[in-house]
């Protein structure tokens, strides 16, 4: 059994980065303790690693940036040439064994086979592969190669590896032509053994190519305007020097300008085709020659809305061009799109479940926030649901949106005026496909009469009138509720606008609670560091009565199971066990009572204090014969007060994510946001909402 694999490909720039984010992604939601290591990094005097930077930031390493490395090429270069390589690859051993020690898993990334020779780097890899005594996955460049250019030095690597008696799992061929794929993989399954995994990838320019920010780097640029869009790809270039009419005739989808920095004429017309409905969204304009654009042209630009990133080189356009054509793109931490898109990729193109066979990943018996986060999207895509986004002039909410269509966990509806939307994508820089979200307008959707003579037919005992009925069925928490009532949409997500009680009001009148449950409620699932714990009810209810405690706690078991987690109910009070006497205390142990009374196959336990339940040792000492104290992982608190100050004390305190208000007790999902949501706060919610709704179906 395995607990470490090795990522290494045949040359640079073979976009192993796809399969490191794949296999991290995939890993993350089986094992709790995730590290990854570099033995060699790639960075720069006074940087860190671009590659490590992302994983850290990206999947929440603990590990200390230090420990993920343990030289730096100019470092493996001095020793190399002062004949120490065997305190390189001790060095390596050595920081090796103390992460996979501290860790359930490792994923270990072989040199970029950049700088120096890449046959030496190349054995390199073979050599701490071999000395680390774990099995390789290879990555092969597939782009601009024919079928003998591609299987020969996957061949040869492959026996280059095994002759040194280290084992290759699989062998993935990435950025393949799409027309060549299946030729690739047959042509290297005559070749290779029956047993190595075989894959390939084609190439996706959305995610080969560069960024504004790689190509300012890369040319030194000086950035004049626009850095906040340094994350616009350049998916085409072309060099401004005739008349404008003539360059506008050339505009494509993010296409790159590169012009003379005294063609105010192209700046000022670029930057009108770019807000014009009738040409393709540009990427940015250099500015060649260190040419600086004339005052008057400056203060034109800088009283613009909407601008795309100026940036001003020294060199002239032909050098200028030379360099853009040879930039590399990377999948840096803050590009979150590629990021999304790369793991999308993997997940779709690989086979996951054979190699999770072949390095014997396992299950640990925590759920850590990555491990729940991993399985609740990978739940969500299993059965994928319709969910519905009432407020589509927030922001928030269209990011959002493209993240869960980019990782296809979804299918979305936004409500809103399709111009406005659509104009607010291009605005945030997002490539949101729109033929894949549909948008209503309430005010002219051609379902707009027959839900508002349903919500008159629904709400017929309160007598609502026709009248008052079309204006509620403007309003957008009542249309997106009613799609769902209607099973237009599987369920819906608001509240980044408006109030708890604008969300949920109309779902309280005509969706209603489910059968044998008379109170909505809500729960927190609060990640915390080593494990998820759900708190309820810490949004709704006030002050409930024991009854309705009771409910609540069931409905939270009910969550729980739901989501996998065995459900431990702690009834939280200030007193644990019969140490403690008042109104209060007796409200809490009456609730637990009751809940054993109505199930007595749910582990609970109560009145216990919050420490007694989370932690062992106390709750041992506290209650040692409770099968719930020191372990508990659905607390229920006694109020409203307690509870909502409680979870955001944890979450502050601590730095734990807190995913959620989710409702329960509905007939179909209608959840809640805060006004305060972050983007990752909508994503969650609306992947909690379709397992909800996989639920009720």
């Amino acid at each position: 059994m395995t607990n470490a694999i090795y990522l290494t490909t045949t040359e640079p720039f073979s976009g192993k980065s796809i399969i490191a984010l794949g296999l991290m992604n995939l890993l993350a939601g089986k094992t709790e303790k995730l590290a990854y290591f570099k033995p060699i990094a790639t960075s720069k005097e006074n940087e860190k690693d671009y590659h490590l930077e992302t994983m850290i930031k990206h999947f929440g390493l603990t590990a200390p940036y230090e420990d993920m490395y343990a030289f730096t090429r100019a470092e493996v270069l001095k020793l190399k040439n002062d004949g120490d390589d065997a305190l390189i690859i001790d060095t390596i051993i050595e920081k090796f064994k103390k992460l996979q020690e501290a860790n359930d898993f490792v994923i270990v990334e072989g040199s970029d086979l950049i700088g120096r020779s890449t046959n030496l780097e190349f054995d390199d890899n073979i050599s701490i592969a071999k000395n680390l005594g774990i099995p390789v996955i290879l990555v092969v460049k597939g782009e601009g190669e024919n079928i003998q250019e591609i299987v020969a030095p996957a061949v040869s690597t492959f026996k280059s590896f095994l002759d040194e008696g280290v084992q290759v799992l699989t062998v993935i061929v990435n950025k393949v032509d799409p027309e060549k794929i299946n030729e690739v993989v047959d042509s290297l399954k005559q070749v290779l053994p029956a047993d190595i995994i075989i894959t390939a990838i084609p190439q996706n320019k959305d995610l080969g190519n560069a960024n504004i920010k790689e190509i300012c780097d890369s040319v030194n640029g000086k950035v004049l305007f626009g850095e906040h869009l340094f994350t616009n790809q350049v998916d085409n270039y072309i060099v401004g020097a005739m008349q404008l009419h003539n360059c506008l005739l050339r505009l494509k989808k993010n296409t790159l300008i590169v012009t003379p920095g005294d063609r105010g004429d192209i700046m000022i017309g670029v930057l009108q085709a770019n807000l014009s409905k009738n040409y393709p969204k540009v990427s940015g304009i250099i500015l060649t020659g260190g040419l600086v654009p004339e005052p008057s042209i400056i203060q034109l630009i800088e009283g613009l809305d909407t601008i795309v990133p100026i940036i001003q080189v020294e060199t002239g356009t032909f050098e200028t061009v030379n360099k853009i054509a040879n930039t590399q793109s990377r999948i840096a931490f803050y590009n979150k799109e590629k990021i999304a898109l790369a793991i999308s990729t993997f997940d779709k193109y690989i086979d996951i479940k054979a190699i999770g066979e072949k390095i014997n990943t396992f299950q640990t018996r925590n759920i850590t926030p990555r491990m729940f986060q991993y399985q609740i999207v990978k739940r969500a895509k299993e059965q994928k649901k319709h969910i519905v986004l009432p407020e589509g002039n927030d922001d928030r909410i269209l990011i959002a949106a493209d993240l869960l269509i980019k990782q296809q966990v979804v299918d979305i509806t936004i409500l809103g005026i399709k111009e406005n939307i659509v104009a607010a994508a291009k605005r945030l820089n997002l490539t949101l496909d729109f033929d894949q979200i549909q948008i209503i307008d309430p005010a002219t959707s051609n379902k707009y009469e027959a839900y508002v003579a349903a919500l008159v037919a629904l709400r017929k005992s309160k007598n609502l009138q026709v009248e008052m009925a079309k204006d509620l069925m403007l309003d957008v928490a009542y249309f997106g509720t009613m799609m769902v009532y209607q099973g237009d949409a599987d369920g819906m997500v608001s509240g980044a606008l408006h109030t708890t009680q604008h969300t949920i009001r109309p779902a309280l009148q005509f969706v209603k609670t489910k059968k044998d449950v008379h109170l909505v409620s809500s729960v927190f699932f609060m990640c915390l560091p080593n494990r998820v714990a759900i708190f309820g009810d810490c949004a709704v209810n006030p002050n409930p009565s024991s009854e309705e405690l009771a409910e609540i706690a069931i409905s939270s078991a009910e969550t729980s199971l739901m989501f996998g987690i065995e459900p431990k109910i702690a009834m939280l009070s200030y007193s644990s066990g019969t140490s403690g006497e008042g109104e209060d205390v007796e409200k809490v142990r009456k609730a637990t009572a009751i809940i054993r009374q109505k199930r007595p196959d749910l582990k609970v336990e109560g009145p216990i204090q919050y420490d007694a339940a989370v932690d062992p040792s106390i709750g041992k000492q506290k209650m040692p014969n409770s099968e719930v104290a020191g372990q508990a992982s659905v607390l229920i608190f006694p109020d409203l007060n307690t509870g909502n100050n409680t979870y955001k004390a944890v979450q502050r305190e601590t730095g734990a994510l807190a995913i959620g208000p989710m409702l329960q007790g509905l007939n179909k999902p209608v959840n809640d946001l805060s006004r305060g949501c972050t983007v990752d706060d909508i994503f969650n919610t609306v992947v909690i909402t379709a397992i909800q709704a996989q639920d009720s179906k």
